[in-house]
């Protein structure tokens, strides 16, 4: 028998993420006007709101902010399940990033109960083997680990203790290309299991607005069956350093995620953390000098 309250916690739900959202990132937000106003803008390159991750890295020492906020329904754990999504990245050198990934809040509900609770927390570092520019051939590694385990609920895809990526991204035929190829850790004590997934997504630019559309597959192993996909958004850049997306997502199997929902941004935070390097005490200056006589030689410093 359906419960009379389930309309207004799953509408207190919703409300709850999204003020709690508003909250955490609206500093970001109010931020965003104060870009740097000598030399070139510096561009966020964010990595939502495909499933794919690219394997480009963000500007090296600034601090970039992808939050969102993911309304599902219809899965194997729940009902409905919403929840407010944050990823901090920062790229130490041109080949290496850090990365933070959390859910500050998840509200979900059951079969049985309703619950609002924190989701879980992982950490994760990207390297880059191959390439590393914005255009053309990159190909990175990836490996995150989970710091806090959530009893809320999750997606079709599941959660993992740890995990490897291999990511590769390019441009072809002005579409830009991201792929994913996912190795993970499933435990559910005392099984542990290996999960796989896939995904390719398909990105192109019409004027300012960026169009995707994306599929993948992931195995589920601690039920034995499989989550297919596909999702399509579109993401706008109000400023270089800040993009809002929107967009949805659809499971084709019986064991995937029916419908999920979302909305956020991506915001590069416009001051670096640490000065750029110039030349150091170990770096040869060579300038070249023409005396009266016409003579040209070459004067070089350390």
């Amino acid at each position: 028998m359906p419960d009379p309250l389930e309309p207004r916690v799953k509408r207190r739900t919703k409300a709850v993420g999204i003020v709690f959202a508003m909250a955490v990132f609206a500093p970001f937000m109010r931020g965003a006007a104060q870009t740097p106003t000598n030399g070139p803008p510096i561009a966020a390159n964010p990595g939502r709101p495909t499933v794919s991750t690219p394997a480009t890295l963000t500007p090296v020492g600034y601090l970039q902010f992808e939050n969102g906020f993911l309304d599902a329904t219809n899965s194997g754990e729940f009902s409905n399940r919403a929840g407010v999504n944050q990823v901090t990245k920062l790229a130490v050198t041109h080949r290496i990033e850090f990365l933070l990934q959390s859910e500050p809040l998840v509200g979900s509900q059951g079969s049985v109960h309703t619950a609002n609770r924190p989701g879980e927390v992982f950490a994760g570092v990207q390297g880059i083997l191959i390439g590393g520019a914005q255009e053309g051939l990159t190909v990175a590694g990836s490996y995150f680990r989970r710091l806090h385990q959530s009893p809320a609920p999750e997606l079709d895809t599941g959660t993992f203790r740890q995990d490897a990526l291999v990511l590769m991204s390019d441009e072809f035929w002005r579409f830009h290309v991201d792929a994913n190829v996912i190795f993970s850790e499933q435990v559910k004590e005392p099984v542990r299991r290996g999960q796989f997934g896939q995904t390719l997504s398909l990105s192109r630019v019409f004027r300012k607005t960026t169009l995707s559309g994306e599929i993948w597959h992931f195995t589920q192993p601690l039920i034995r069956d499989s989550a297919v996909g596909n999702l399509w958004a579109a993401s706008y850049p109000v400023k270089p350093n800040l993009i809002v997306d929107a967009g949805f997502e659809h499971g084709f199997t019986s064991s995937s995620t029916r419908w999920e929902t979302f909305v956020g941004f991506t915001y590069l935070l416009p001051h670096r953390l640490w000065k750029a390097p110039g030349p150091t005490s170990g770096t040869n200056i060579t300038i070249k000098e023409v005396d009266k006589g016409g003579t040209t030689r070459q004067l070089r410093y350390r």
